[in-house]
């Protein structure tokens, strides 16, 4: 028996890598993936991710009307990060507001501030900030306590100049809603709690019928009267109580470990559980109805999962990224889920005010759905 010559052959590695160079051209998703990646990072990063957000939603009640009033607001949004985007009545609209998301803060400048002021008695202006997100609001709320300072020099001047004094005419008190310890893990650990679900349930249930179509047993499923929708449902529902149980570990973990505060309701914070696990779940089957091997599906998860975690405040906050990241980030679903369950947890929003985020999930369900549909493969090859 005859063995063969050991030597290296040039021609025969540069055959196979050739071969490895056309294998890769064919997987497009592979080579789309490898190069997309590192682009959006880059990108995410170099351009989305700010750790200081200007710009910040704010609102205003102000009673007085007057030249100071006017001033303090002026120099508010001189700051760049306040943008005002209305006014309001009073505070009861102002929390409203607040527990919707509508702003971020809140100014209220009382009727008789002025007067106050032109006789001496040092009156306060009120700024409400939502510190759900500590990272997005300790800035500003820096920023805004040493305006009283410079406003107040400049503007008392001629016949007020008897203000001038060692203590400052005015003070400006900051009152820090629903996480006024800036307590970093009443927002990081809820939102875990989506992340957590994004990623399993969407690894899941995006290897399901790639998995079938590579074991052989697509051939029996398709042999059957099952319609597509029936195909796809049935292989999320078995899913959604696993999503549930995790779900109900974490919310535990959150309570008992962290002492994560839990003001809302238990049933409005498990019925957008269970839209956000369908969501998820429904990422899932559509990464696998255009997958074509596991490979694809697990990299296709990747590529859709970085986005959730750097674009919907998870990590960085909302309002520091750019318009185009934030438009980007209005069509991921942990970016709703994160408003709804702080909203649950710290702020106890009720229906009214969870409709907002809540519609634009139910929609990311559907249209995924109807996408995963439409690429169903109905044959093997």
């Amino acid at each position: 028996m005859s063995r063969r010559p050991f030597f290296f052959s040039v021609a025969r590695f540069w055959g196979i890598v050739r071969k490895e160079f056309l294998q890769l051209k064919r997987d497009r998703v592979t080579l789309a993936v490898t190069i997309g990646i590192p682009v959006m990072l880059l990108i995410l990063f170099g351009y989305a991710i700010n750790m200081d957000p200007k710009n910040l939603k704010t609102m205003m009640i102000d009673a007085d009307r007057s030249e100071f009033s006017r001033s303090f607001i002026m120099a508010m949004h001189n700051t760049g990060y306040f943008k005002f985007v209305g006014e309001l009545n009073n505070e009861e609209e102002g929390e409203e507001a607040l527990a919707r998301g509508d702003t971020q803060f809140v100014v209220n400048i009382p009727s008789d501030f002025s007067r106050q002021l032109v006789r001496g008695e040092r009156p306060a202006v009120l700024i409400i900030a939502d510190a759900t997100d500590p990272a997005a609001a300790s800035n500003a709320i820096g920023a805004v306590t040493r305006l009283a300072e410079s406003v107040g020099w400049k503007d008392f001047g001629g016949p007020l100049t008897t203000l001038h004094g060692s203590a400052l005419p005015f003070e400006v008190l900051v009152h820090r809603r629903y996480n006024p310890e800036g307590i970093t893990q009443y927002n990081i650990v809820p939102g875990l709690m989506g992340v957590i679900l994004m990623m399993t349930m969407v690894m899941i249930t995006g290897l399901a019928m790639v998995r079938e179509r590579e074991r052989g047993t697509m051939e029996n499923l398709l042999a059957t009267p099952v319609r597509p929708l029936e195909v796809m449902t049935g292989k999320i529902v078995p899913y959604i109580f696993i999503g549930m149980i995790q779900a109900s570990i974490i919310l535990l973990a959150a309570i008992l470990l962290f002492s994560v505060p839990f003001v809302g309701g238990i049933v409005e914070l498990y019925v957008i559980l269970l839209v956000y696990i369908a969501a998820a779940l429904t990422v899932g089957i559509t990464i696998s109805s255009l997958s074509m091997n596991q490979l694809q599906s697990v990299q296709l998860t990747f590529f859709f999962f970085l986005p959730n975690v750097l674009l919907s405040g998870f990590m960085f906050p909302f309002y520091g990224m750019p318009y185009w990241a934030q438009v980007i980030a209005h069509g991921l679903p942990m970016t709703y889920f994160n408003r709804l369950v702080r909203g649950i947890m710290l702020k106890g929003n009720s229906w009214p005010d969870l409709w907002t985020d809540l519609w634009p999930l139910m929609a990311f369900t559907v249209i995924l759905m109807g996408v995963a549909l439409k690429f169903y493969r109905r044959t093997l090859d």
